[in-house]
């Protein structure tokens, strides 16, 4: 029976590019809260898909329990959904400071909790957190994003700790720019030419995919020579 991997924020970007390299070899579904978006990508790339908003208790548990009813198991999560902003701390909006939190942090944590358990019965599991170079420092006009990703940092190297004695792996993923439309989405069109290409961030998640379950990379990164 293949392997089964979850990738949450998967219908653009990293993830839908992560989702459809891995189709050749796992039973892949995406997740994401766009139902139509969602399901007609995975119908291009051939995988499997639940809706959810991963802010959404109820909506996550509901997820995972429709994956493990359908295929007993979720061998690998990665927390792969997020959203970016930068500017002056007040000049942020309340809403926007709120959303970034939500799907960053919050989103990643409630994933973990609902997948958790199943790996558990198991006793074997991976957890892929892609974080960012923004979990490792500051920079001005990024508190908001920043903050999100430091938090996961923390997050991540605490159940490290607390479910390496179940098998499971948790490893903290931290690349440098990418060329997506993250920046786009918020109506920042900046220029990405010395930006990582998604084929290159895809293989180092592969080969983080592929390591032993009783291995962690506590903190692996990637970025372009500047």
């Amino acid at each position: 029976m293949k392997k089964t991997i979850l990738i949450t924020g998967g219908s653009d970007g990293v993830g839908k590019a992560l989702a459809e390299n891995l189709s050749d070899s796992y039973q892949v579904i995406i997740l994401s809260k766009d139902k139509e978006k969602t399901e007609n990508v995975a119908k291009e790339i051939g995988v499997d898909f639940v809706i959810a908003d991963v802010t959404k208790p109820d909506e996550v548990k509901e997820a995972v329990k429709t994956i493990i009813n359908k295929y007993q198991k979720i061998d690998v999560l990665i927390n792969n959904a997020g959203l970016w902003t930068q500017g002056l701390i007040e000049d942020n909006e309340d809403s926007v400071i709120k959303s970034i939190l939500d799907v960053n942090t919050y989103g990643t944590i409630l994933m973990t909790k609902y997948v958790v358990p199943h790996m558990k019965k198991e006793k074997v599991g991976k957890i892929i957190n892609v974080i960012s170079q923004a979990g490792l420092s500051g920079k001005a006009e990024r508190s908001i994003y920043n903050t999100s990703k430091w938090a996961i940092t923390g997050f991540t190297k605490s159940i490290e700790l607390e479910l390496s004695k179940f098998g499971i792996s948790v490893n903290g993923f931290y690349p440098g720019a990418i060329k997506t439309d993250i920046f786009k989405k918020t109506g920042n069109d900046r220029n990405m030419d010395s930006y990582m290409e998604k084929d290159d961030i895809v293989r180092v998640l592969r080969f983080i995919v592929e390591t032993k379950s009783n291995l962690n990379f506590p903190e692996i990164g990637v970025k372009s020579i500047e």
